[in-house]
């Protein structure tokens, strides 16, 4: 009995393996090179993974601003904005369109030439470089403080000045300029040159800041009136000088990595100027270059003083923290310093 059921149980276990084998499907065959998953582990990413050989997908970086190999800096003395249209001055209208600029930048009090000067290159007011004379008076030195060609000069860079007046020498100290040479039809001696011809000549040396003076404006505002026909006519006979200036930088293709910045140092009424009154304390302030960003007309106001730390800040200079001026960054795309400085307090 205890053998039959012995065999019995055998016989259902056998019949109960049969079935289950019977309806197990058959084995999946998983290729050598395929890995086999587990289910415990995570699954792989549905994306694959892009070989090396794919180009990497590039890094969102800030993009350095150009650099400006150089900086020319050129004053019309006694410029008013008006005037710019009024005399048809081709040229710096043609600077106006390809850059930045703003018709209602202000000049310091006293609104002449060699205070004013001495403010836009030495970037402090009168204040600070006490240079409130305006004739050429040897003995009384040169503007005090650190001024954008003794920058230039610190830095192993090629400096020149070419000016209409022998009295803007004492903006800054001969040491300072590699070159200098004045051009003055005051002085009763006739000149073999001429203020574009010197600026020519240097271009074709080669330069990394350069400060072009031309005076002819301001001397007919005096003899004939500001905004007169004569003046006009001077201004624009001025401006195809400039653009002699401008053609030679392009023939020796050094335009297009040069920083221009074109201003005055004061206005004029009736037959004068110097007086705390839109006439003489408005100027033009333009510039076009490398890094500037062709905007038009700037939001900034500008004062004489941000010439010189503009031109510092292009050139890659450091900016002395007595300095008044600041950089006009709104013309290189970035945005308005709005704790800039407020001029001298006029």
């Amino acid at each position: 009995m205890i053998k039959r059921i012995w065999i019995l149980t055998l016989a259902a276990i056998l019949m109960q393996s049969c079935g289950t084998l019977a309806s197990s499907p058959p084995p999946t065959v998983v290729p050598a090179s395929t890995e086999i998953l587990v289910p415990s582990e995570t699954p792989p990413p549905t994306v694959p993974l892009a070989p090396p050989t794919e180009t990497p997908i590039p890094t969102i970086t800030s993009t350095p601003l150009p650099a400006a190999e150089r900086v020319l800096i050129v004053s019309f003395d006694g410029l008013r904005p008006d005037a710019i249209s009024a005399a048809e001055m081709n040229n710096v209208m043609a600077l106006m369109q390809s850059g930045a600029y703003t018709l209602t930048a202000q000049t310091i009090m006293p609104s002449v030439t060699l205070p004013s000067h001495a403010s836009m290159l030495v970037g402090t007011c009168p204040a600070k470089h006490i240079v409130r004379w305006n004739e050429y008076v040897p003995q009384n030195g040169y503007a005090l403080g650190t001024d954008i060609f003794d920058l230039a000069q610190a830095a192993g860079m090629q400096t020149a000045m070419v000016v209409g007046k022998e009295k803007l020498r004492q903006v800054t100290e001969p040491g300072s300029t590699d070159f200098f040479e004045f051009i003055d039809e005051t002085d009763k001696i006739k000149d073999t040159s001429t203020v574009e011809q010197l600026a020519i000549g240097q271009i074709q040396q080669g330069f990394d800041l350069m400060f072009v003076h031309f005076p002819n404006g301001d001397l007919s505002g005096h003899e004939n009136g500001w905004m007169s026909r004569e003046q006009l006519s001077v201004y624009r006979r001025d401006d195809r000088l400039f653009g002699l200036i401008l053609q030679a930088l392009k023939n020796k293709s050094m335009y297009e990595n040069t920083m221009i910045i074109v201003t005055s140092d004061h206005g004029g009424h009736d037959t004068t100027h110097g007086y705390n009154i839109p006439d003489d304390m408005t100027i033009p302030w333009i510039i076009s270059g490398p890094g500037i960003v062709p905007i038009g007309q700037l939001s900034t106001q500008v004062f004489t003083m941000d010439t010189a730390a503009t031109a510092a800040f292009a050139l890659g200079l450091p900016l002395p923290a007595e300095w008044d001026g600041a950089p006009v960054y709104e013309a290189f795309g970035m945005p308005v310093d709005e704790f800039r400085k407020s001029g001298c307090g006029y």
